[in-house]
């Protein structure tokens, strides 16, 4: 199990380019499944739960061939569907949480899929019954093996529906929209996801010959087709990404450049950072970050305490909560931080509370921030990662904390974000792993 170890106080000063958008590959690459015909994607991140999506469509019998720094061609002209069946496929799926999305495409290609339960996170239930009830609305047939922990989906012939979601779910809506392409006559979804994730892969798919309309809103219309064929495409700048270095630099007291953010599709993040009262320029596509010794919390017109809160696109992204909530720490002011999607994901503030941050966390999903104002620095600490962005915000901290910190089980962190170290310390951080 690797560690860092993070020497706080440090200034970063200069230039980074966010990485490609992880949960946005996650879809394309699930995608590919949908054609025999060759699919290039560009802008492909280096982390590990891409790397080993990318590995298990290679096990699956996808032809794949790395052919830049970040574009990866994938041809899925000859699918063992025999591998699906195997301990190994079903071990793999168990462990990656994007898995999940292999069902619609196997599906709607080959009428059949199987699938073990999907892990990840480590942040609650994360249920899949939006995911499941659409597509056997489509035609599918469901069985689970509660010995093996497995699912295995049939379908002779899949129908074009009326949908309406559940919850607004940007894989189950991602699952579903793959399942319906290739679907016989009209499939709306009605309260579909429209995060910026699922609009590139359904700009993708309409490359690829589908027939989706609505992308964008949360009403989706797909008329099916016989076939797809190949495609190019380029993911999006990660968004997390962005959030995260702008939380770094106002912790940190820095002043940073993150280029070519494709502001567009940043939608409410810059805002949100802007409340707890951080500077931040658009240079065209770039986000210029001030040096700023101070950041004060807004109140609401009203004179109330500020809540953030996370909430379906186009509200703030719930990945982002955690790193807000670390930021507020030395922000001058108080704040209600309102997780509302996942029970799990706020337990990390003990560490913070450890580190000398005032917090109270006054259930599963809410916490109150009261802000040192830099009057009272973090102090270094011994944690471990219990998920991505809890990861991520750990590492924010430790960054503006005085003295030594260690942030163990940091592979939570390499899920999500490609070589951070190297790309920091580049900026003036001091950052080891061990």
């Amino acid at each position: 199990m690797a560690s860092f170890v993070i020497e706080g106080g440090q200034r970063l000063h200069g230039e980074i380019t966010p990485q490609g958008a992880k949960n946005e590959v996650l879809q394309v690459l699930c995608a590919v499944l949908l054609t025999a015909e060759e699919v290039v994607v560009n802008n492909v991140p280096d982390i590990l739960d891409v790397n080993n999506l990318i590995q298990l469509l290679r096990d699956m019998g996808v032809k794949v061939a790395k052919l830049g720094l970040s574009t990866y061609s994938f041809k899925a002209d000859r699918v063992d569907l025999d591998y699906l069946q195997s301990d190994a496929f079903l071990k793999t799926c168990s462990s990656l949480r994007g898995s999940v999305m292999l069902v619609g495409p196997l599906l709607a290609r080959f009428g059949k899929a199987m699938i073990s339960k999907p892990g990840g996170d480590k942040i609650g239930r994360r249920r899949l019954d939006t995911h499941f009830m659409g597509i056997q609305k489509l035609g599918a047939e469901f069985q689970y093996d509660a010995d093996r922990g497995v699912y295995q989906i049939t379908s002779d012939e899949l129908n074009g529906t009326y949908l309406l979601l559940d919850e607004a779910s940007v894989t189950g809506t991602a699952n579903i929209v793959m399942t319906a392409v290739l679907a016989k006559g009209k499939t709306t979804i009605y309260n579909a996801a429209c995060e910026p994730y699922l609009q590139q892969l359904c700009k993708m798919l309409n490359t690829m010959g589908a027939r989706i309309s609505g992308i964008a809103s949360n009403l989706l219309t797909i008329e099916g087709v016989e076939a797809l064929g190949g495609c190019t495409h380029t993911v999006l700048p990660d968004m997390i990404e962005v959030g995260s270095f702008i939380g770094m630099a106002a912790m940190t007291g820095s002043e940073i450049t993150i280029k070519h953010v494709s502001v567009e599709n940043l939608g409410i993040i810059p805002d949100a950072f802007r409340r707890l009262g951080i500077r931040i320029e658009q240079r065209g596509d770039d986000l210029f970050i001030p040096e700023q010794e101070h950041y004060q919390i807004e109140s609401f017109m009203d004179g109330s305490i500020m809540t953030i809160a996370d909430a379906p696109w186009p509200g703030l992204t719930p990945d982002l909560l955690s790193v807000i909530l670390v930021v507020a720490t030395q922000a001058k002011g108080s704040v209600l931080i309102h997780q509302k999607m996942f029970e799990s994901r706020l337990f990390f503030v003990d560490k913070l509370i450890d580190m000398g941050a005032q917090i109270i966390l006054c259930d599963p999903h809410r916490a109150v921030v009261i802000g040192h104002d830099h009057q009272f620095p973090l102090r270094g600490g011994t944690m471990a990662s219990p998920d991505i962005r809890a990861g991520i915000a750990m590492l924010i901290a430790a960054m503006s904390a005085e003295g030594i910190s260690r942030i163990h089980n940091i592979e939570q962190i390499d899920r999500g974000y490609q070589n951070i170290e190297q790309r920091l310390n580049a900026l003036g951080a001091r950052i080891t792993r061990i």
